[in-house]
């Protein structure tokens, strides 16, 4: 046979039960050409003659070649896969922000990789190995320890910090403005009369915690009413039931309490069960407030007090300095930071204390 006849061993391979995946070899058989004349049109690097370009793509039509992505990323030693790295899909406003994340990448013509660590630094590193020998060109994520960030950096790895800041000598940073937030919604309770107001918060090592205790801290100096420390329930569990606890033994120890700010959507859903299980009625007994605002938050009555701080736009901007990182291609350039602002969304399970004893 001559020419452009098809060769009957090309699609067998390419076609039978069980066939092996269809190469660029195949495919230069099939059209009659090169390897390397392959390469060059379907690359587009490279001259080659309109008529034979079209024998080619025609031949990978007829035969079902698809390019391996793996292939040219190990000689391009880049990839158009991103790392996204994040703390607990479990939490709607981790979600929310890979969501914001996917968005923004998927139109910019790059896919994202998902993993969950967990919060657990160990887990961070084994995904960071992985990203590694993925060549990710990029990763973000709400990082757990500086180490995982500064690996990431010192091999070339573009980084963008999300929701908190671990390392401030590597990689950039998209964050909530938390002092700012928690300012507002503590200043929220004191200026409906609240003198008495429980915290409930997780974690003060990350720049999240440390800035919602700080804001808390700040609303109450601005009023000049002295914060109680003793109502400061620290290190409340990183899951609704450890939060419930946490917040049955401030009632406890307390009786006197008003209010109750919970620092986070999980925090907020473990206080609210307990709350709930105690018979107290919210808010004529005692107001609740939160930070985050998740969907749950606007359904249940009362619906809850919060900040809300734009979880999905925190995804699309971090991905948008990523790529922006990625398009100018200068690893010295200064750190950015970007802080969104939060907004305050007053609901109603918080109003005026009463005197009615709990």
């Amino acid at each position: 046979m001559t020419g452009g006849t098809v060769r009957p061993h090309a699609r067998r391979s390419a076609r039978g039960t069980g066939a092996r995946r269809p190469t660029v070899a195949d495919v230069a058989r099939e059209a009659g050409v090169s390897a390397s004349t392959v390469s060059r049109v379907l690359s587009g690097n490279g001259y080659a003659a309109a008529a034979v370009r079209e024998r080619v793509l025609a031949a990978v039509r007829r035969i079902g070649y698809v390019p391996d992505a793996n292939a040219r990323t190990l000689r391009n030693r880049s990839s158009r896969s991103i790392g996204v790295l994040i703390s607990d899909l479990r939490d709607p406003f981790y979600a929310d922000l890979a969501a914001g994340v996917e968005q923004e990448l998927r139109t910019a013509g790059y896919h994202m990789v998902l993993v969950n660590d967990n919060g657990q630094a160990h887990e961070e590193m084994r995904a960071v190995t992985e990203f590694l020998a993925m060549r990710v060109p990029g990763v973000i994520l709400t990082p757990v320890s500086a180490r995982a960030v500064k690996t990431l950096h010192q091999q070339g790895i573009r980084v963008v910090q999300a929701d908190r800041r671990v390392s401030r000598r590597y990689g950039d940073a998209v964050l909530g403005a938390n002092e700012a937030g928690a300012e507002m919604v503590t200043r929220h309770l004191l200026d409906l009369g609240h003198r008495r107001i429980g915290l409930v918060i997780d974690e003060t090592r990350w720049t999240s915690g440390a800035g919602r205790l700080a804001g808390y801290h700040a609303a109450h100096q601005a009023a000049g009413v002295p914060a109680d420390e003793r109502l400061i329930a620290r290190n409340a569990g990183f899951d609704p039931e450890a939060a419930g606890k946490a917040t049955g033994r401030l009632l406890d120890e307390h009786p006197d309490l008003t209010a109750v700010f919970a620092a986070n959507n999980v925090l907020a859903q473990g206080a609210l069960q307990e709350i709930q299980r105690r018979g107290v009625a919210v808010p004529r007994q005692l107001s609740l407030a939160a930070y985050d605002d998740v969907p749950w938050m606007s359904m249940v009555r009362p619906s809850i007090t919060t900040v809300s701080q734009h979880s999905v736009e925190l995804g699309r901007r971090s991905a948008r300095v990523l790529l922006d990182r990625l398009a100018e291609g200068d690893p010295d350039r200064g750190t950015t930071v970007l802080n969104l602002e939060p907004e305050l969304v007053v609901r109603s399970s918080t109003a005026p204390p009463t005197r009615n004893p709990r």
